[in-house]
């Protein structure tokens, strides 16, 4: 029940003990937030110790921009996110992910998810990510993806956007409705 990150070695049972502030959050089954727009709050639970990391790390640099989480982020060690980390990716442990999806998508969809070559780097069933710093993406809130999805299209915003190069290319390629035909199929499986 330990995990690497950022150099330091997370303990999932010190991890549990500062969930708290998470909890109220994200441990809600479909507990809302309103920034940038209404959305649930994403599960996190299972999410690989890596990619979990690497989140916290990207809102506390300012990196991944939302007010509250970076405020959270922010007053965080390099211990408490690596112990953090630990304590979520031990919940996916037990469940495995589908080899396949339950669910095929229709035509249109699947030829979105091919141009953007999703599976290239979220892996099988999007759930298998190619690098521990990528999310499983597979069952994520769809009105979650959609946002996080268009947050990459955001450049220059001291509030909102995201910073990842790779993300930004793909999304660009994309409308809005396709962002969201895909965040529908994606959080369906």
């Amino acid at each position: 029940r330990t995990a690497q990150a950022q150099g330091a070695t997370g303990n999932a049972d010190a991890g549990q003990k500062k969930a708290e502030m998470c909890i109220c959050l994200h441990c809600i089954h479909g507990n809302e937030t309103g920034f940038p727009e209404i959305h649930k709050v994403p599960m996190i639970s299972g999410q690989n110790a890596k990619y979990i990391a690497a989140a916290l790390n990207a809102y506390k640099k300012g990196e991944r921009k939302h007010p509250s989480m970076h405020a959270v982020a922010a007053g965080l060690s390099e211990q408490n996110i690596a112990d953090l980390a630990a304590y979520y990716a031990a919940h996916g442990e037990a469940t495995p992910a589908p080899e396949a999806a339950a669910v095929q998508p229709t035509p249109e969809v699947a030829a979105l998810l091919a141009k953007g070559a999703c599976v290239s780097c979220h892996g099988a069933n999007f759930s298998k990510p190619i690098d521990g710093s990528y999310p499983k993406i597979a069952g994520q809130y769809a009105d979650y993806l959609y946002v996080a999805l268009k947050s990459y299209k955001i450049e220059g915003s001291r509030v909102v956007g995201r910073g990842n190069a790779i993300m930004a290319g793909q999304v660009k390629q994309f409308s809005n409705a396709d962002l969201k035909a895909m965040a529908k199929y994606i959080g369906s499986l």
